[in-house]
């Protein structure tokens, strides 16, 4: 199997206001570009799309292919069942199988392990009700997805050895960010053995578009590579990475990607020196680390999109340094709650799998823009 996945999270809308209209025609046309480049992985899950984003899988692959051709990974979404009953995880996983239109899935992952969602998972024991789908022939390989720190990865692979593999979020950004410890949860994986499924390795587009003293560096050492393709050979160049995982939404993404990962060789030594480099000069930018998963939005009690307007901020940064005033235009164009409007319930800070400080971060927005 080749080294690039396709994650479906980041499927292009028709309406760039409705995270749920997935523009059905332009991802038959992504799936079809990665599978005839002999590509053959895809992910998806539970919350992606608002709940859309399976069904989208359904029209644009799997009614279009056969089975055979391609493997799909889904998610149980363990946050979604912190007060739910057996019974109601059994639902969602057939709802998921029907969703999809499909009778197993390839792979199949417990949805973003933290120490909260971790104790779900053991009430209501669902690594030993995802084995028995496996023994059903419902599932095929069983992994979870994991946004906490190193010894809670240790502590969840040694109670339950019986996963195969492991997503984590990695980049060269995140390296030794010790919020992430993309390193050493890396290094965990690897001490028990179990092959490693990278998530984030663009970080949500944000290594896509670097500060141009970083993007000169990287391209006086390889004029023809993108900044996302650094990235993504990062992350490939790992020993125990079997797959990389990268959103794509546009033609010449799903081009690029695979033609950077079609048979990859690990990054020289010297190569590694520029990344660390490029993410010293990247982490001296004021910009909020945000990778737009949204699961910050959903329970906020002010309905404020904080996604948005995170990107809003990040996007001023480089007009704010040549002496232009914040674009309050923009801010207030954005709907639903303004950032000053936050009441600090840390629900965002709970699910956000970032551990962003994001009731800080609103503030530092409503300052900038603060009339």
């Amino acid at each position: 199997m080749k080294k690039l996945g396709f994650g479906m999270m980041r499927l292009a809308t028709l309406d760039p206001k409705d995270a749920s209209a997935v523009n059905i025609p332009l991802a038959c046309q992504l799936v079809d570009a990665f599978l005839n480049r002999g590509f053959t992985y895809f992910d998806t899950a539970y919350f992606y799309s608002e709940g859309k984003n399976e069904l989208a899988v359904r029209e644009a692959l799997v009614r279009r292919h056969q089975r055979s051709s391609f493997l799909l990974a889904d998610k149980m979404p363990l946050a979604r069942l912190k007060d739910a009953s057996p019974q109601e995880q059994a639902a969602i996983f057939d709802e998921q199988l029907e969703k999809c239109g499909v009778d197993y899935f390839d792979r199949y992952l417990l949805h973003c392990i933290t120490r909260e969602t971790y104790a779900t998972a053991q009430r209501l024991d669902t690594f030993a009700f995802l084995s028995q789908k496996k023994a059903e022939g419902k599932l095929r390989r069983l992994g979870f997805s994991f946004h906490d720190k190193a010894d809670l990865l240790d502590q969840v692979l040694t109670e339950h050895p019986g996963v195969e593999f492991v997503q984590l979020q990695i980049n060269y950004l995140d390296w030794e960010d010790e919020r992430i410890q993309a390193r050493k949860c890396y290094e965990t994986a690897v001490r028990h053995g179990k092959q490693v499924v990278v998530m984030e390795p663009v970080k949500g587009g944000r290594l896509a578009q670097l500060p141009e003293e970083a993007a000169a560096l990287l391209r006086a050492a390889h004029p023809h590579w993108s900044p996302a393709v650094w990235a993504l050979r990062f992350a490939a160049s790992l020993p125990q990475v079997e797959l990389v995982l990268s959103g794509m939404n546009a033609m010449e993404q799903v081009l690029d990607n695979t033609a950077a990962l079609d048979d990859p060789a690990p990054l020289t030594a010297e190569e590694l020196a520029l990344l660390a480099q490029a993410a010293e000069i990247i982490s001296r930018q004021p910009a909020v680390a945000c990778t737009n998963c949204r699961y910050c939005v959903d329970g906020c009690p002010r309905a404020i999109a904080i996604p948005d307007y995170f990107a809003l901020f990040n996007a001023e940064q480089p007009l704010l340094r040549r002496g232009d005033a914040p674009r309050r235009d923009l801010y207030l164009d954005i709907e639903g709650g303004k950032p000053d409007a936050c009441v600090a319930c840390r629900q965002c800070e709970i699910a956000c799998p970032q551990h962003l400080p994001i009731i800080d971060s609103l503030r530092r927005v409503a300052n900038l823009y603060r009339g």
